[in-house]
């Protein structure tokens, strides 16, 4: 029998600090319940304190999500965790994750408290949480960092305080596999109640071995959970990648000796929605969920592949979800066909006026495309002017010329809330004179870092484009998705959406743990 290794999914939190991957309460919906499919033991929903609308995104997880625990994050003070635990009262299971740094460098220069504060800080806060919540999670922020006597005097004393499962972060990925998994392994020797509570690894990327750090976690050092996210998204250079980790447990059981619950099958159908939800696009060599993760160009490979699949594959493409495109709906497809197949993409609507908008948004879709795939139907949905969400920005129309020899022209209405403009500019190409259109009438002032597109599904020029604006303005930076068989149509939608996120500002404060 072999131990279970928990999957604690933070893409709905921690993956969500990337700058620009914000995400609305329904986008934040969708992916939850993908996740939950998905079979992940742990969601972290959000930090219920940080915002108004990251309180309410972590009740709506919690108030739907029944087969995997709903996990708010909350910083080490009473306002904080009474938030959290307000926000998770209707989740079948709760748990409160509760942090506070315990390196000397934080703790000096930005907490600016002393190490006896931390720690009754620490006990005080964890007793709090425990009165509400029975599952309590608690992170030493920069915790490999933190000097190890003291690191061991708060772990020891959090657990008499009831907290269940202590969380060891990397949190500016510091550590390397070998150190890491012995600083597990000592902390865990050191603390005489550590056998109290189930131990976790939180590792981020910035030197390119959270995975492996991770692992180390749990083979040397014997923890029993993983904070992941999908595609290793997250601040700076990213999270530990849960496809990764999920993958390399069940490939490599003969040396881990672990097991975990999740279905392997929905982690590319949770990848494909997490990076058409924010605009990250995956990498085409990323393990496990990059489109050239089981292709083979060497001759040599695909002659081995052909006569014997495992003398180059250690996993099976289909094991993980991967498939040929499944042409799922056409013109002819009726309402109830499409209904269905949003319901088996995971995609909940709230009313008939939105089902009714997407399905116009599909016909429309369908006269212009032939072949409409699951990939097609996802970037439909997420598109802000087919759901219900009222929009500071939205296009009507877009015409724009261009020809060899000649300056290329758009023309752009669109509506600022419900009133349509009408701009005019030219540019260096289509894209660009539909975007200064936009702008000349806006006047937004924000900086473009970021301008990318990506074909939604692959072999064919007929395929849907996926345009990721990024903006940056007065320190805020969002992006914006547009999907359109046009990429200048695409572009618009995708910088319109952008300047929504800008418009609609948030007070999110921002954590690590």
């Amino acid at each position: 029998m072999t131990d279970k290794l928990i999957i604690f999914d933070t893409t709905l939190r921690d993956g969500e600090q990337s700058p620009g991957a914000s995400m609305t309460k329904d986008e934040k919906l969708r992916i939850a319940r993908q996740l939950e499919r998905l079979r992940v033991d742990v969601i972290e929903a959000g930090f219920a304190a940080s915002s108004n609308g990251d309180f309410e995104s972590v009740k709506a997880i919690a108030d739907v999500i029944k087969d995997s625990t709903v996990c708010s994050l909350a910083r080490a003070n009473d306002r904080d965790i009474a938030r959290a635990a307000e926000a998770l009262k209707g989740a079948a299971r709760a748990r409160i994750h509760t942090f506070i740094a315990t390196s000397a460098l934080h703790m000096e220069k930005k907490l600016r408290m002393t190490p006896e504060q931390v720690l009754e800080q620490a006990k005080q806060s964890v007793r709090f949480a425990r009165n509400l919540v029975g599952d309590i999670e608690f992170s030493p922020e920069d915790g490999y960092r933190s000097d190890m006597d003291f690191l061991c005097r708060v772990l020891e004393a959090v657990i008499e305080e009831g907290a269940t499962t202590l969380n060891i972060p990397d949190t500016v990925g510091y550590a390397v596999p070998e150190l890491y998994g012995n600083f597990i392994k000592t902390l865990r020797e050191r603390i005489p109640n550590s056998d109290k509570a189930i131990w976790s690894v939180h590792c981020h990327n910035d030197l390119g071995m959270a995975v492996a750090n991770s692992l180390a976690g749990v083979k040397m050092g014997g923890a029993r959970q993983v904070e992941c996210t999908i595609n290793g998204l997250g601040e700076r250079a990213g999270n530990c990648s849960l496809e990764e980790i999920v993958m390399a447990i069940k490939t490599r059981k003969d040396y881990f000796n672990l097991h975990v619950d999740v279905d392997a099958t929905q982690i590319v159908p949770a990848s494909r929605m997490v990076s058409q939800t924010t605009g990250f696009v995956v990498q085409p060599n990323k393990a496990v969920v990059g489109a050239n993760a089981f292709a083979h160009a060497s001759g040599i490979h695909q002659d081995g592949v052909l006569k014997a699949r495992n003398t180059y594959e250690i996993m099976r493409a289909e094991d993980v979800g991967w498939a040929a495109n499944k042409i799922v709906l056409g013109k002819l497809s009726g309402r109830n066909a499409f209904k269905q197949r949003l319901e088996e993409l995971g995609i909940q609507m709230d009313s008939e006026g939105e089902i009714n908008a997407a399905f116009a948004a599909f016909k429309e879709l369908a006269d212009r495309k032939s072949d409409i795939f699951d990939e097609d139907i996802l970037a439909l949905c997420s598109d802000e002017s087919v759901t219900a969400e009222k929009e500071k920005y939205g296009l009507v129309s877009l015409s724009q010329r261009s020809e060899t020899g000649e300056r290329p022209f758009a023309s752009v209405v669109f509506t600022v809330d419900g009133q349509e403009r009408r701009s005019e500019s030219d540019g260096n190409g289509p894209v660009d004179a539909s975007l200064k259109a936009i702008e000349s009438q806006v006047k937004s002032g924000a900086e473009m870092v970021l301008y990318s597109v990506n074909a939604i599904t692959s072999g064919s020029t007929e395929s849907q484009g996926e345009v990721t604006v990024r903006l940056q303005h007065s320190g805020r930076v969002v992006n914006g998705v547009g999907a359109d068989p046009d990429i200048v149509v695409a572009s618009a939608k995708a910088y319109l959406s952008a300047l929504t996120k800008l418009h609609n500002k948030s007070d999110r404060v921002a954590a690590q743990g």
